[in-house]
């Protein structure tokens, strides 16, 4: 970890909601004057969109039916942990961006699908921001985790997650349910081992829980609201955290563990606010007192 060049690391899985979140802290750099670079989790996956549909019939026809963008084989993981440790030494790093549609083809320069070159991050920046699948991954060869200095994990419970997935192909992507349910369980053994532990080494988590019926989501007819859900947070060290004022400032919220405060959905963006941003200019300003 840095005191001169923090870093704050999102990470959630695939369709978790991290998108969103990361527009919160931008909501949050922007009103307290942060000025913050970004890495992108994709822009560090080892294959573009042609490069991995053919990896992944190659992997098919060897009998590997379990090859996913979760793993270290199709991810560039010691490239994002010197990214990660450059950034901490130097307040630089390089970079590159994965262009997903149209837009941002227009945005970058590049056909959607493709990669940016590679290229190095402003100087001068308060912060480093990433958002992705990996920000917290540990193995046997890598720890991304080390050099975050606040690192947040946004998750949904899994029956959840997987509505919030068969949803958005269907409808954003055109795909079935058979073939949406085959990437699912293509991609469960990657969750399981490279996904899911990094939620324990994450400072905070915010994940969402539904109060409505999702036994079966491969028949769901709609993703539930955040009216329609709450919110656990669970603190990795709660010590110096005021849950009082978090609980007379966010109704209808309450504690379930001494670690962990449950609120309403609707009130998520409101409860990272309040959580965030102290946290977020306790970094500025361990940073500024270096000067």
């Amino acid at each position: 970890m840095s005191r001169k060049h923090p870093i704050i690391s999102i990470t959630g899985s695939s369709g978790a909601g991290t998108t969103s979140v990361k527009k919160t802290f931008e909501q949050i750099f922007f009103r307290e004057r942060v000025n913050a670079v970004y890495i992108e989790g994709d822009a560090f996956h080892r294959y573009d969109r042609t490069e991995m549909r053919t990896q992944m019939a190659k992997e098919a026809e060897r009998g590997n039916k379990h090859f996913s963008h979760f793993s270290p084989e199709t991810n560039l993981f010691e490239e994002l942990e010197r990214a990660f440790r450059d950034y901490g030494e130097t307040g630089t790093a390089t970079t590159r961006h994965y262009v997903h549609d149209a837009e941002e083809s227009a945005l970058h320069g590049a056909p959607p699908g493709t990669f940016t070159e590679w290229e190095r991050l402003p100087e001068n920046s308060d912060l480093l921001f990433y958002e992705g699948l990996h920000g917290a991954v540990v193995t046997d060869k890598v720890n991304v985790a080390r050099y975050a200095d606040l690192k947040i994990g946004v998750v949904p419970v899994i029956n959840l997650e997987w509505i919030q997935k068969l949803h958005r192909d269907r409808s954003a992507r055109g795909y079935s349910t058979e073939a949406v349910t085959d990437t699912i369980l293509r991609r469960m053994p990657d969750y399981i081992h490279y996904i899911c532990p990094q939620f324990t080494d994450t400072d905070i988590n915010f994940q969402r829980v539904p109060t409505v019926d999702t036994s079966n989501p491969f028949i769901a007819r709609w993703i539930p609201t955040p009216d329609e859900s709450m919110v656990v947070i669970r603190f990795k060290n709660p010590r110096g955290i005021d849950f009082p004022y978090l609980l007379s400032m966010l109704p209808h919220s309450f504690m379930s563990r001494a670690n962990s405060i449950v609120c309403p959905g609707a009130k998520l963006d409101l409860a990272m606010q309040l959580i965030l941003t102290p946290l977020i200019m306790q970094l500025i300003e361990r940073k500024r007192n270096l000067k």
